[in-house]
């Protein structure tokens, strides 16, 4: 072998040596999900009661105060409410207090003095059929995970790409129910946050018992604010320091203006 080859043939060999990189286990996307799902309960006069579900943002907030992401029309209408947040295992229930609030994008940040570590990485994007997990508390009860795959994209519709593969998130096939508004639709590869559940599309059935028809959740056809509209929300509401650094430059002016 001549001395001209051996730089080259070292090269490879380093090359060939080199860890790459690899995506987060099932477990590790797993654990980040449930570690950055939150839930609230709301309280009203005359004893009404409403459970939701959130995402945590970020522990970075003013006095070490928690934000916490979930749906505006859980706070609906705007009245005199309490604001719970309830920790995973219902060890303790710590007020929040609502600080932004957009009914137009159905989004609502409260913050509260809660400790946790974990917080969440926004992704703008997502292609067709990639898998996704939502976590979220149904009926007010249980942390629980479902899987899914994203089903509709938004994206401009152009002449080189008549159909969009990929995009802001808009739908998933997971079959979501009453209190998972605001649950975290993670990415299951990378665990990115790409939205949180908006609501779910219902069918009403009538029976001639029940003097109102039953609204009763269509499978598969769960609804979802992507991080776009997640990030032009914060940006309004002036907490920008809570959209990481890679979607901030993704997200543009004119995506907040017209939406993307």
């Amino acid at each position: 072998m001549t001395r001209r080859y051996v730089p080259l043939l070292l090269s490879f060999l380093v090359a060939a040596c080199a860890a790459p990189e690899t995506a987060p286990d099932k477990r590790a996307v797993l654990g980040h999900a449930l570690a950055t799902t939150a839930q609230l309960f709301v309280e009203r006069e005359g004893g009404v009661r409403r459970a939701g579900s959130a995402v945590i943002l970020s522990t970075s907030g003013p006095n070490r105060d928690t934000a916490i992401l979930t749906t505006a029309h859980l706070l609906e209408p705007p009245v005199d409410q309490t604001v719970t947040v309830i920790d995973q295992r219902r060890e303790y229930h710590t007020p929040a207090e609502v600080v932004a609030i957009d009914p137009a994008l159905d989004l609502a940040l409260v913050m509260a003095p809660i400790d946790r570590s974990s917080t969440v990485h926004l992704a703008a994007e997502a292609e067709l059929a990639d898998d996704v997990l939502v976590v979220a508390f149904p009926w007010g009860r249980e942390r629980t995970v479902v899987n899914g795959a994203v089903s509709q994209v938004s994206a401009p519709n152009t002449a080189s790409t008549p159909v969009p593969i990929s995009g802001p998130v808009r739908l998933v096939d997971a079959s979501v129910s009453y209190g998972m508004s605001g649950g975290g639709v993670y990415h299951r590869e990378t665990g990115d946050l790409v939205g949180i559940v908006r609501g779910y599309r219902t069918a009403h059935l009538s029976l001639s018992s029940e003097p109102a028809p039953l609204k009763l959740p269509i499978a598969g056809e769960t609804t979802v604010i992507p991080a776009v509209d997640i990030a032009c929300f914060l940006r309004a509401a002036d907490y920008d320091y809570l959209i990481p650094a890679t979607l901030a430059r993704t997200v543009t002016v004119e995506d907040c203006t017209t939406g993307k």
